[in-house]
């Protein structure tokens, strides 16, 4: 839930009251939600469904948003906020892989199922959109920049970094998230040692934590640290070379904004949903197969090999390529549902 509060700041900023149910377990990282200004959180393993129909009938929201649609409890009350034909929006932010349970999802929007639920869809880019019409959405119902990164915390260090990097260039690869099988993190490791001693003074970075980070220690040329919460994070990433993201499945990746705003080239799978927006070919990063270590080393030998003054211009140009989404965009674009 990180990657929202961000949106729900400059939501409170605009003069909004922002009322949050969210999941307090099952959590598949461990993050804490600040305490923000206008926005009141409350724990979901506490609420029956009829608890959040009262909650809702006495809030009378002029939008609600409900993330996914796996949630019962949610369902119930978003039908019931329908009915009473206020704004539910459907947060979303799958890709299209022609899956089976796709296709039953795609069976029930055409026999207009989810407008039993939702009046609009809120989607981070355009592999979702592609999604949401399949969905059956009408293209005047959906609505972009589902995530932001904070970015008044990034670009905090923005400049400071670029500073660094323009005398002196990092040579450090760096990946950031869950050490999981789904994120790549064999493939990293498989095309790292791909590379042997093309490496050169480049050294590899995980920050994370997860069931694999027990097999990655003692590996030359690889420093593992503890996960971050996004307020730390930032300090941690500023001394970087390149960001790499191996997923396997990845809709989105709010980190790739994250990292792309303190000025970072970028190597990212062909699954990652962000790198519609925030990576361009050639001009501050490359994209590689996914699952496929030699194609990811063949990357990572090209951001070696290159002279650390274009480096350096990829770097801004990542920074520059990620003020395409900002808190104040998804905020604004989620209330223009009540225009």
């Amino acid at each position: 839930m990180g990657y929202t509060l961000a949106t729900m700041q400059a939501l409170s900023h605009l003069g909004h009251e922002v009322h949050v149910i969210h999941w307090d377990h099952r959590k598949i990282t461990p993050f804490k939600p600040d305490s923000i200004s206008g926005v009141r959180f409350y724990s979901r393993s506490q609420m029956t469904a009829k608890g959040m129909r009262c909650l809702a009938s006495e809030l009378r929201p002029d939008i609600t948003v409900v993330s996914g649609w796996t949630d019962r409890g949610y369902l119930f009350v978003a039908q019931y906020l329908k009915v009473k034909h206020q704004k539910v929006v459907l947060a979303l932010d799958g890709q299209w892989h022609a899956s089976l349970k796709q296709y039953i999802a795609c069976t029930l929007g055409i026999i207009r199922f989810f407008s039993l639920f939702y009046s609009h869809v809120w989607v981070p880019g355009p592999y979702q959109y592609e999604y949401a019409r399949i969905l059956g959405f009408k293209k005047n119902n959906i609505i972009f920049d589902l995530y932001s990164a904070d970015l008044a915390t990034f670009n905090s260090s923005r400049n400071s970094c670029l500073n660094t990097k323009s005398s002196q260039y990092p040579h450090v690869f760096l990946f950031v998230g869950r050490l999981e099988p789904i994120k790549g993190i064999d493939i990293l490791l498989k095309a790292w040692q791909l590379l042997k001693a093309q490496r050169k003074d480049w050294d590899l970075v995980i920050i994370g934590n997860g069931s694999l980070k027990p097999s990655l220690n003692g590996i030359n040329g690889v420093i593992v640290k503890e996960f971050c919460q996004p307020t730390e994070l930032f300090q941690a990433v500023q001394n970087v070379g390149c960001f790499v993201l191996p997923s396997i499945i990845e809709p989105w990746g709010v980190v790739v904004h994250e990292l792309s705003s303190i000025g970072t080239p970028l190597l990212l799978s062909d699954t990652v949903g962000s790198a519609s927006v925030f990576l361009i070919e050639g001009m501050n990063g490359y994209s590689f197969r996914h699952g496929d270590p030699l194609s990811l080393a063949q990357k990572m030998k090209i951001i070696i090999d290159t002279p650390d003054s274009d480096l350096y211009r990829m770097a801004c140009a990542s920074s520059n390529l990620s003020n395409r989404i900002t808190p104040l965009s998804s905020a604004s674009n989620l209330l223009s549902v009540t225009n």
